[in-house]
């Protein structure tokens, strides 16, 4: 893509770039000459795991980064031929948000909490086109709808907090596109949503691709997406780009080892098979958790989410049951129940003991054996205490040994889940996220609990981190004879871990089973949408 070839001038063009981090008077550069282009109407894939330097070259193209932390020592970053890098900043922020739109990895953290979705939309109509929220809000309200939005009207005077996750999204895909950029910057705009919402946030951004005639730099780990929505993929491993190329030919016949290593990190494709003569350790029958929603000044009972509703499963010593279905399917909410962590009606037993029906003493002394493992291992760590004292909470708060004991209990958890005990004195901020699940594994573990309740711990890492964290799950699981609970909505992940499986959607059992003959042969139409999607190639 070369202007003096006759060929058209790529839409951007990075051309060796390096990036480091300001230390005092010190540069520790984390990227090394990077170079790509980016086509009009063309989706580069830009691939690799965390700390790779994948967002921080995307970034690199608006200049996101304040320059008192960073520096580009070399290098140009050229939009449109226009080199970014040294433009002003009135000319930054005609760019920003209008000729290039960036969707955020998180939306909740990206959004504005005390303004409503229309305000944090019409600023950007406002900035860019000049016009006032009379004339704005029309827009913003149209542009929601464009987004696949229910309700739009509704949506339009939410808070982000009230929005789901995948309903926030569409917000973060709506504000980066009403402006009608030339050029998407998408940062794992999928991470952390079920399939059936991530696919269709895959087709919006195609569609509106289509429609709009712009480029998209789309960044992520998951290789089943590239294969989907990319033309050409660049791979990114410790700072330098290692292979450029079409993507039909990078999968094929992929040239570098790193990226052969990341398209062998996908899970093992086989379900596992259970056994049926292990004792059960759990069983729920009749569980239910039904919010109720109140109205009026007297805040009177008038409706109930039944996020919950009737449902019974088993689980036996040393199998893993799989809790799968959409956001807002009560996969979280079940898991919750099942621990006493949330109000419900229903029978719970344990190992033979009546869970339900337990006073706070006992269920206190129950609770080391029934331990649970949260989404997001950064936002579950106390960013104020070292990993010692992470992991050894549990031990101070039973009093279980002496501090010389405990800190060799800490040691040994530390070495079975593959962290250094070198770094027990190191906080949560200072590890990579496979690492932070480590830890969080290794509180849970400390205290030798017998069942283990996951709640989507793999579902933000990047997929040789995840391939990682479920063979580590699967070693402890035959070391110790754990029973897990394992809620996902990646069902490649279900697949290569579970033995049973349970298919929840708007709180109720849609189909329960043997993860085998599940994957095998649905039977009900949810299920076969589900696996289609998943496994979509």
């Amino acid at each position: 893509m070369n202007a003096g070839s006759g060929a058209p001038a790529p839409l951007v063009e990075i051309r060796g770039l390096r990036i480091a981090f300001r230390k005092g008077a010190s540069l520790t550069e984390v990227v090394h000459g990077a170079s790509l282009t980016i086509g009009r109407n063309e989706t580069l894939a830009l691939v690799g795991e965390s700390g790779s330097g994948k967002t921080i070259t995307a970034q690199a193209i608006l200049r996101l980064l304040p320059e008192s932390l960073i520096a580009y020592p070399e290098g140009e970053v050229l939009f449109e031929g226009r080199d970014v890098l040294r433009m002003s900043p009135p000319e930054l922020l005609g760019i920003r948000g209008d000729r290039i739109g960036m969707i955020f990895q998180e939306p909740m953290t990206s959004l504005n909490p005390l303004h409503t979705v229309e305000r944090q939309l019409d600023e950007a109509l406002l900035l860019h086109r000049g016009l006032a929220p009379a004339k704005a809000s029309p827009v913003s309200l149209e542009w929601l709808r464009r987004v696949g939005l229910e309700a739009p009207e509704n949506k339009l005077k939410a808070y982000p907090h009230q929005l789901s996750g995948g309903e926030r999204q569409r917000v973060m895909i709506a504000m980066a596109l009403l402006n009608e950029p030339d050029l998407l910057i998408a940062d794992e705009p999928t991470t952390a949503l079920d399939v059936t919402i991530q696919a269709q946030i895959l087709r919006l951004i195609k569609q509106l691709q289509a429609e709009l005639g712009m480029a998209v730099l789309f960044i992520t780990h998951d290789l089943g997406i590239v294969r989907r929505v990319a033309d050409r993929v660049a791979v990114m491993h410790d700072g330098y780009i290692v292979e450029t190329g079409e993507t039909t030919g990078i999968f094929a016949k992929p040239q570098h080892d790193y990226t052969r290593k990341l398209l062998a990190a996908e899970p093992r494709s086989e379900a596992q098979a259970g056994d049926p003569s292990r004792p059960v350790v759990l069983r729920a029958t009749g569980l239910r958790v039904w919010f109720p929603i109140q109205t009026g000044v007297l805040r009177r009972t008038t409706d109930f989410v039944k996020a919950v509703d009737g449902i019974g499963i088993e689980l036996r010593e040393g199998q893993t049951l799989g809790i799968a279905g959409e956001s807002g399917s009560g996969k979280t909410t079940l898991g919750r129940a099942l621990l006493r962590l949330v109000k419900s009606e229903g029978e719970i037993e344990f190992d033979g003991m009546a869970v339900h029906s337990m006073g706070s003493e006992e269920l206190r002394a129950l609770r080391r054996r029934m331990q649970i493992i949260f989404q997001d291992p950064f936002g579950s760590l106390n960013p104020r205490m070292s990993v010692e004292q992470i992991i050894g909470e549990g031990l101070e708060v039973n009093r279980l040994g002496d501090r010389a004991e405990r800190a060799s209990v800490i040691a040994d958890t530390m070495r079975e889940v593959g962290l250094d005990p070198e770094n027990r004195n190191r906080y949560p901020h200072e590890f990579s996220g496979g690492q932070r699940q480590r830890i969080a594994l290794a509180r849970a573990l400390v205290l030798k609990p017998s069942l283990l309740i996951l709640d989507e711990p793999t579902s933000s890492l990047d997929r040789t981190i995840q391939f990682q964290v479920t063979e580590l799950l699967r070693q402890l699981q035959a070391a110790h004879s754990l029973s897990y609970i394992f809620i996902s909505h990646d069902l490649k992940v279900l697949k290569s871990l579970c033995h049973d499986l349970v298919i929840m959607r708007r709180g109720k059992v849609v189909e329960a089973g043997s993860a085998e003959e599940i994957f095998a042969r649905p039977r009900a139409e949810y299920t076969k949408e589900l696996l289609a999607t998943a496994f979509e190639s």
